[in-house]
């Protein structure tokens, strides 16, 4: 049977939804309650949609129901159908008035704690009847992952190079350096010249090896003829890097765009240090063949205006 005597005529809209409701309540009476439906309605469209593509969707236990292989593959699907429609109702609103739509991003740990606030602060000054959806990222392939899922309009950090992927629009923003910091009662902030050697016994907070800013900081020290720093804690999170460097007594490295945006309330110590290596430029990745909504092309442009400051002539890849 051809796709669209299968597909396109007989399986509706309506009967995903159906399913969904069905696998999510597990129970036909519990789906057909908050579908205001039947319950023989119900498991006559599961039926007729089994019949339709030749297989069984649903186990029906004593207990319950719960979705079959094939269920599970077609609920996947479906979930996507529904998001895309979902974003599709957003994008018509947003057409209609791009000042009052959504944007949701992806973003990297340091542009979630620098540079994020201050673009939104700025853009909701201008247009404040737009709502932003954030997100933090553990990763740049956790970042990818919700980008590809259409989770998120896209997303903004730290882009590993070469990044070469067909379906990925890439926009380099700046170069985003490394600085030593420590926090303000550090001895060690009260010496002119240092060297990173100097420092290798020292208790630091560095970032997860498996990161990529944490990949960048082995190639650092390596570079750099030591290995990592043996004393300290390794943790993604900011505010736990903050708060074990004020007590004066650990190191930590810290991207420019933060120190520039967060400066003021951070009270942090950049040490005169120069890194012989530069880690990955932050960027803006979007998926290709996607139109992006009026309202994060707004929140793009804005973006760009608040980092001229921290970059050469930014460059577009694809």
């Amino acid at each position: 049977m051809e796709w669209h005597d299968r597909i396109g005529r007989r399986l509706r809209l309506r009967d995903l939804h159906t399913l969904v409701t069905v696998a999510r309540r597990g129970s036909m009476a519990k789906a057909a309650a908050e579908l205001a439906v039947t319950q023989p309605a119900v498991s006559r469209v599961i039926a007729d949609m089994e019949h339709t593509l030749g297989v069984r969707l649903l186990d029906r236990k004593p207990q319950g129901v719960e979705p079959t292989l094939f269920g599970h593959a077609l609920l996947k699907w479906g979930d996507g159908v529904f998001e895309d429609l979902r974003h599709a109702v957003r994008d018509i609103q947003s057409l209609a008035d791009p000042t009052s739509g959504e944007v949701s991003i992806c973003a990297a740990v340091q542009i979630a704690e620098g540079l994020l606030p201050a673009v939104i602060d700025r853009l909701s000054r201008q247009y404040p009847g737009i709502v932003f959806q954030v997100s933090v990222a553990t990763s740049f392939a956790h970042q990818i992952e919700e980008l590809r899922a259409r989770k998120v309009d896209l997303t903004i950090g730290r882009i590993p190079q070469p990044l070469a992927q067909d379906d990925l629009n890439t926009e380099i923003l700046f170069g985003e350096p490394l600085f030593v910091v420590a926090g303000a009662r550090n001895p060690w902030t009260r010496r002119r010249r240092i060297a990173l050697s100097d420092l290798v016994d020292e208790p630091w907070v560095l970032p997860p090896r498996d990161s990529v800013i944490g990949s960048f900081v082995r190639e650092l020290f390596r570079v750099s003829g030591m290995d990592l720093p043996r004393r300290g804690a390794l943790c993604g999170s900011l505010q736990f890097t903050r708060i074990l460097l004020a007590t004066g007594r650990y190191l930590g490295l810290f991207p420019a765009s933060l120190l520039h945006f967060s400066g003021n309330r951070i009270a942090l110590k950049v040490l005169p240090i120069k890194l012989p290596i530069t880690p990955p430029p932050v960027g803006i990745v979007t998926l290709k063949n996607r139109t992006i909504p009026p309202a994060a092309k707004l929140f793009i442009d804005c973006v760009r205006t608040l980092v001229k400051p921290l970059a050469k002539p930014a460059k577009q890849r694809t």
